[in-house]
């Protein structure tokens, strides 16, 4: 019987999560990625978090949602790691930063500028947010092996959606090469980092400031194929990390 009391905000005991877990930041999105699992069980509803557990091909893995920004997302992540989980793979959406990215495109996320808040409260700004290699080049290899081409590179993390420093998302794009802008990344990173865990993250990319909009409807049916690739690469990944241990 497990001796660690029910988590604050999970509100469950080890036993609940597998090592493995799935985090994106919609609740709904959770749902998507546990109907593909083989016999997937609620085990976390709360506020922003739902969560589920199943197995992919015999392998144990979890999803649980983040909310929306970094302070939700350090909850979830600290409490997944108190469960006994160790490996987080961020499945979520993200503005294109390239004028080549489309509205439509995955990209896989290396590191993160630090441009939020939440991180700082567990390291300086000047350590890098790194995603983990190994679950990064799972995150290429099965996104390949799916036949998909990611776009794949350095992703920026800000805490305030409708607040833009124009000056610095120019400078970002123009001599930072950032491939997508987004808000939970490098709070996910630093944290798992801290914790001795591992994290990657796979984007469906739902806009681009940097070339013409379709329209609304197209923009949610090239979406919404994304989030789907982003979902099976995810999944795909975890049976890779699963096969190399």
């Amino acid at each position: 019987m497990s001796t660690v009391p029910p988590q604050r905000h999970l509100r469950v005991t080890p036993g609940a999560v597998a090592r493995s877990v799935l985090i994106p930041g919609d609740p709904a999105r959770a749902e998507k990625i546990a109907s593909r699992f083989e016999g997937a069980r609620e085990v976390i509803r709360n506020r922003e978090y739902l969560g589920f557990t199943g197995t992919v091909d015999g392998v144990p893995i979890s999803v649980c949602s983040t909310g929306i920004g970094g302070p939700s997302a350090s909850i979830a992540v600290e409490e997944l790691c108190n469960l006994g989980a160790d490996t987080f793979i961020r499945v979520g959406s993200a503005g294109g930063r390239q004028p080549e990215i489309e509205i439509g495109s995955l990209a896989v996320v290396t590191a993160a500028h630090r441009d939020e808040g939440t991180s700082l409260a567990y390291l300086p700004v000047g350590f890098p947010a790194v995603a983990d290699l190994g679950v990064t080049q799972a995150l290429i290899g099965a996104a390949r092996a799916l036949g998909h081409r990611p776009f794949v590179g350095v992703g920026t993390t800000r805490d305030a959606f409708y607040r833009k420093d124009a000056a610095l998302a120019d400078l970002l794009t123009r001599e930072g090469h950032v491939v997508a802008a987004e808000q939970e990344c490098a709070t996910v990173f630093i944290v798992a980092h801290v914790r001795r865990a591992r994290a990657g993250a796979v984007l469906a990319i739902d806009s681009n400031v940097l070339r013409e909009r379709p329209s609304p409807e197209e923009v949610e049916r090239r979406f919404r194929a994304a989030e789907s690739a982003a979902i099976d690469v995810a999944i795909e990944a975890v049976k890779r990390l699963a096969r190399s241990a």
